[in-house]
């Protein structure tokens, strides 16, 4: 008889045992919905300028999940549709958003300087960081990013479009290349592959 409560207080251990186990599983089980790197891929680091004329640097964001996209300022498509969808992504993730950079890399650096980045960004929300650079620095970070480019010319000097890829990169907490996704897809799963990243 004097056994009994031992007995269940051994019970008792081994079902809170398997409850976190099972947990842990559960936890562990949840599958991206981008397109994961598999194995994660060191994200090539860079420097460029910010819109408020700071220096940014990729590997300084280690320890935040950082969502890139490559675009321009002139995009009258897919390019402020990203940054709507980085504006409700920043909101749907609340505190968490504070372990979250949002970077829009342009595609255009003979019209996107320093002070068009600034104004067009003003726009939508403040935590986006915008960044620019010369041809010359801009090369080497489309390049290792595979980020195809074709500036085509319409009507005068200013008046032109620049044909370019159009995914989002997911780089983690480690500074690796985890995700990458269609400008299409909806910001709702982006927000939740972002939260278990930051988790």
């Amino acid at each position: 008889m004097k056994m009994k409560p031992l007995y269940a207080g051994l019970f008792g251990i081994i079902v809170i045992g398997i409850l976190l186990v099972g947990w842990r599983v559960l936890a562990g089980s949840y599958r991206f919905q981008g397109s994961l790197i598999d194995p994660p891929a060191p994200a090539a680091d860079f420097t460029l300028t910010d819109q408020n004329g700071q220096p940014f640097r990729l590997s300084d964001q280690r320890g935040k999940v950082t969502l890139l996209f490559f675009g321009y300022t002139h995009c009258t498509d897919v390019c402020p549709i990203t940054l709507a969808s980085f504006t409700k992504i920043h909101e749907q993730l609340g505190k968490q958003a504070d372990n979250v950079r949002f970077v829009f890399i342009t595609v255009d650096p003979e019209r996107d300087t320093i002070q068009q980045m600034h104004d067009h960004l003003a726009k939508f929300d403040p935590a986006i960081i915008g960044l620019t650079g010369s041809p010359s620095e801009l090369g080497p970070v489309w390049k290792d990013y595979g980020v195809f480019l074709d500036p085509h010319h319409g009507v005068g000097v200013e008046n032109y479009d620049v044909d370019h890829s159009s995914r989002i990169y997911a780089i983690d907490t480690q500074s690796n290349w985890r995700l990458t996704y269609p400008a299409e897809m909806d910001w709702q799963t982006i927000a939740e592959d972002v939260a278990h990243l930051l988790n």
